[in-house]
């Protein structure tokens, strides 16, 4: 965790065993990301929007499943590098970016997104590791899954 310009920024990561075409695909696909996008297994992503382009923009519904909360996290591309790099801008204003670095097979996914100002950073660290933990259980299961067809 870092503070920019007054702004505490925070990084979360994850190797995955997969190249970097796969983990993007799974990372911006909406029939992928409804399968992965939760932090906990009370919580979960029912539809998915992602157009992923500079200008472009997502939506991704986010609710409990006993339907006591949910939210909308959508926002805006800035910068897309096929493969490489992902950077948005968040509804409310904060920024995230998304490195995708292939090395022998293996993709590590770096996201460093602004921190929020309701909620402890720690807990914000965790909720976000914990979905991109769950990224990256997604992809290598479907991986070894023998019906994964690779596209």
């Amino acid at each position: 965790m870092t503070k920019q310009q007054d702004k505490t920024t925070i990084t979360v990561k994850a190797i995955i065993s997969a190249p970097a075409s796969i983990v993007w695909k799974n990372w911006t696909t909406p029939v992928d990301i409804v399968n992965w996008n939760n932090a906990s297994d009370d919580w979960h992503t029912p539809q998915a929007e992602n157009n992923v382009c500079v200008g472009g923009t997502f939506n991704y519904r986010m609710e409990a499943k006993d339907g006591s909360m949910g939210f909308d996290f959508e926002g805006v591309y800035n910068n897309v590098i096929l493969h490489r790099k992902i950077e948005y801008t968040i509804n409310d204003g904060r920024k995230v970016k998304i490195l995708f670095s292939e090395s022998d097979n293996q993709t590590e996914v770096t996201e460093t997104f602004e921190a929020e100002e309701t909620n402890p950073v720690e807990m914000q660290q965790t909720g976000w590791q914990a979905i991109l933990d769950n990224f990256k259980k997604y992809v290598e299961e479907k991986r070894h899954n023998p019906d994964y067809l690779v596209e």
